[in-house]
């Protein structure tokens, strides 16, 4: 038993090192993905547009080519294409991958990537736009742009349908579904495998498990709301997104410890500790394929 515990004791140590590390660039982050249905049969390029005449002021713009790639990948597109796509733009507003940012960077794919049948663009970071348009040029001369949309969530999606030429974004509590989806999965995916390793097997310990983590993931989609009423969906203001999930972690802990009886107090402690912590770590590799998957079949 005790060398179990010493066991889980270090495991949580490491996944603690793995947390400081993890958040220090990989916390939390905007993220709008666009989906296109009817997509079009031609090359295309598809980008956001945020307020404002590009300024390109020097250090205080990001050019999106270049965060987003490579200098091969940049050789590559088609120039045509994109002086196209930037000809096209409306005024008073600016291409943020074909030109770039004003005042944080931004990844963008303007070619995007097939998902059975329909084709997704990611726009990630804490460039991307609160309030945006989406524009489309295709490689023989179409061109089109969307009206105004806004984002509601930290992770955000659109639908533009190429054939009716239509751009539109799900409703705020839509949203906030999948962004609670996104997180919850990954959740119960990664703690349920610690809770097996820990030895749980009673459907009473499951069952915990299950209510405890949709009380603590519902509050933290709550918070995350809130923030959002609050400050908006910059990633700036979601610092505080790791003292949240020390206190998910405190609230974990006292929860198991009282509930989990199946095996001792201090088992059920170390596992809220290491549970939280590898979710926080891996929950981070896994919410981008995941997010996508859901906006593709959404």
């Amino acid at each position: 038993m005790k060398k179990s515990l010493r066991f889980c004791v270090l495991l949580a140590l490491a996944a603690a090192l793995l947390t400081v590390s993890a958040f220090a660039d990989t916390g939390p982050k905007p993220q709008l993905t666009v989906k296109v249905t009817n997509p079009p049969e031609e090359l295309y390029y598809l980008d956001l547009l945020a307020e404002g005449d590009w300024e390109h002021a020097g250090d205080a713009d990001y050019s999106g080519l270049d965060w987003s790639y490579s200098e091969e990948e940049i050789a590559a597109l088609d120039s045509d294409l994109l002086d196209a796509l930037r000809a096209a733009v409306p005024d008073g507003w600016h291409a943020c991958t074909a030109q770039g940012t004003n005042g944080a960077p931004m990844w963008g794919d303007l070619i995007g990537s097939d998902a059975g049948g329909v084709r997704l663009h990611s726009f990630r970071y804490h460039g991307v736009p609160d309030t945006y348009r989406i524009i489309l040029v295709t490689k023989s001369g179409e061109s089109w742009v969307s009206g105004v949309l806004h984002r509601a969530t930290l992770q955000s999606s659109a639908t533009v349908d190429w054939a009716a030429r239509t751009a539109n974004a799900p409703s705020p509590a839509m949203a906030y579904a999948l962004q609670f989806l996104c997180t919850l999965l990954p959740t119960l995916l990664i703690e349920g495998l610690l809770l097996f390793a820990f030895g749980y097997r009673s459907k009473r310990s499951w069952l915990v498990f299950l209510l405890v983590n949709l009380v603590t993931q519902g509050g933290f989609a709550v918070y995350l709301a809130v923030t959002v009423l609050n400050h908006g969906v910059s990633g700036w203001s979601l610092i505080f997104y790791i003292p949240i999930e020390v206190i998910i972690t405190l609230v974990e802990l006292l929860l198991y410890r009282r509930l989990l009886t199946e095996k001792n107090k201090a088992r059920a402690a170390v596992y809220a500790i290491a549970a939280n912590l590898c979710s926080a770590v891996l929950g981070l590799w896994l919410i981008d394929p995941l997010w996508h998957f859901i906006v593709s079949i959404s």
